[in-house]
């Protein structure tokens, strides 16, 4: 039951921070967000397994993860509230060509995150061209250009 407790614990706590984060950090990874990936997974599974390294706990921790993320999947389907909280709401950075600083400053988003995006998507060069601009709650970001006259 040690390990349901921990596993349970871990994901809560790894889901929390993930969320304080911000969604920036799940859309694009630097080499430095890899590094910290691998350090944090080492640290959590020491925190998960403790002192038990046998198959069975291992394979224990395994079904609580995956059955605490079931278990969310369905609370947020039926729950909206949940769900904001969870997976939180997109944030609009660009609406009419007006740049919303402080939403760039809160999601750590730079002009040039935008303009890569710009390009990516939609082969726009400049701002003058961005309608709208919104981080998805995937970490993503959707770019709207300004219609043509």
């Amino acid at each position: 039951m040690d390990s349901v407790v921990r596993g349970i614990t871990i994901y809560a706590i790894l889901l929390l921070i993930t969320r304080l984060s911000g969604r920036r950090t799940l859309a694009q990874s630097t080499p430095f967000d890899f590094v910290l990936l691998l350090i944090i997974a080492e640290t959590t599974q020491q925190a998960l397994l403790g002192d038990d390294f046998s198959l069975i706990n291992a394979l224990i921790l395994i079904l609580t993860l995956f059955s605490v993320d079931i278990l969310l999947s369905y609370v947020k389907r039926n729950s909206r509230r949940v769900a904001l909280w969870l997976d939180g709401a997109p944030t609009v950075l660009i609406s009419g060509g007006n740049i919303d600083e402080r939403a760039m400053r809160r999601a750590r988003i730079g002009i040039g995150d935008v303009l890569e995006a710009a390009r990516q998507q939609q082969g726009l060069k400049r701002l003058d061209d961005i309608e709208a601009a919104l981080l998805e709650i995937s970490g993503g970001i959707s770019i709207i250009p300004k219609r043509g006259d």
